[in-house]
């Protein structure tokens, strides 16, 4: 490295260009950071793998984040609101629900497809002025420095070395930057596949959200514009070989059984994606002027629908602490980090892996106990506050981008 440069000059290089990624990248050139960013696909495309067909429940506090950095105003037309969301387990009496304007708010969150928000991000990136943008480019080695890191980047125009002082892993579950820093990972498979696609419910979804659990795992209907609604249907994965060959009519049969009734008959099913479901815990956030955010940190199953909403606080708040730094790798300042997103992080991740075991496995002692918790979280005035606060995603010391108001 340049011994006269300070750790400031040499910046942050972010591996991974998927929505956290991505949305870290456009985070720090708001404030004033110079970064760079390592983006498997090319430039100026919406088929970066992250940016599929999965529809995205946003809660609250994601969509401050996205608008304090810009990138809401690109996704807005194409979100609907949740207004109200249900909660109930199939075959049992209880049942929770929450409505926006109970807690004082016009929305508990918003549903937009991924595609739209990896649309949205890409033009926000665009008009960043203190990024670099390395697409299409893989991440060869890296190599530890006194100072940082001194990474080996493959570009369509050969092999270049890159000097940062801080190295962000924003690579996904299978993070290569994990793997290379040395820091193991818990892994969990839940033995379940998730289908996503679209329906056609026979009656208006009025910005209802649905979550129901069954032994087979939970299924959700989100409510999206034009009247559509985004399905998250989970089979157990032995079945899954047998649901992704279904006609249209015995997917729809399926989900129908499986959902039930709320919104009459669902109908004109969209393309459908499986999705493996498996939990990734690494065992800490930080190395030697190194950090983990995103799915790279933590991969959590998809119930309650955490895991970009969780991903997206961990950009935000290395961004804010980046900001005020002049060491973005300072061992300081990723202390710093790691304490503050522990409560989210360990919270939000036990919330899911616990509803899995307590409300997605066949277990006929505890339905009273279960429908029970269910009604108390329904009519408990503190315990449904808590429940809409951490569902609007304040939980912990969240960043300050996610508490202000949208425009």
């Amino acid at each position: 490295m340049n011994p006269s440069a300070s750790p400031a000059d040499r910046g942050v290089l972010i591996v991974g260009g998927g929505l956290v990624g991505a949305s870290l990248a456009i985070a720090l050139d708001a404030a004033g950071v110079a970064a760079t960013l390592v983006e498997a696909a090319a430039p100026r495309t919406d088929a970066q793998p992250s940016y599929d067909e999965r529809n995205l429940a946003l809660a609250r506090a994601t969509v401050n984040g996205l608008a304090a950095i810009g990138v809401w105003p690109h996704a807005a037309a194409q979100a609907a609101p949740i207004r109200h969301i249900h909660v109930s387990r199939a075959g049992e009496f209880g049942s929770a629900r929450l409505a926006a304007a109970k807690h004082g708010v016009d929305a508990l969150g918003w549903t937009l497809p991924a595609r739209e928000l990896g649309a949205a991000l890409l033009r926000r990136l665009d008009a960043c002025t203190r990024l670099t943008r390395l697409a299409p480019a893989k991440l060869e080695s890296l190599e530890a420095q006194p100072d940082g890191w001194r990474a080996r980047i493959r570009t369509a125009d050969g092999e270049r070395a890159i000097d940062a002082s801080l190295l962000v892993g924003a690579d996904g579950t299978e993070s290569f930057v994990r793997q290379q820093l040395g820091i193991d990972a818990e892994r969990h498979d839940y033995g379940q596949t998730l289908f996503v696609a679209t329906v056609t419910p026979e009656r208006a979804h009025a910005n209802r959200a649905f979550e129901r659990f069954a032994d087979a795992g939970p299924v959700a209907l989100l409510p999206l514009a034009e009247g559509r609604c985004g399905l998250v249907l989970t089979v157990p994965a032995e079945e899954a070989g047998a649901v992704a060959l279904l006609e249209d009519d015995g997917f729809i049969a399926l989900a129908q059984q499986r959902f039930g009734w709320r919104l009459g008959r669902l109908s004109r099913p969209g393309k459908r994606h499986p999705y493996a479901i498996h939990r990734v815990a690494a065992q800490r956030l930080a190395g030697p002027r190194a950090v983990l955010v995103g799915n790279a940190a933590q991969t959590v199953h998809p119930i309650g629908a955490q895991g970009f909403n969780l991903g997206l606080r961990d950009a935000l708040t290395l961004a804010e602490l980046v900001a005020a730094a002049d060491d973005p790798g300072a061992p300081a300042l990723l202390e710093r980090y790691a304490a503050r997103r522990a409560p989210d992080r360990e919270g939000t991740m036990a919330m899911s892996h616990g509803l899995v075991r307590l409300a997605c496995l066949e277990q006929p002692l505890l339905a009273p106990l279960r429908s029970l918790a269910l009604l108390a979280h329904d009519r408990v005035a503190p315990l449904q506050d808590r429940l809409a606060r951490r569902g609007m995603g304040f939980r912990g010391e969240p960043p300050r981008a996610v508490l202000e108001r949208l425009p």
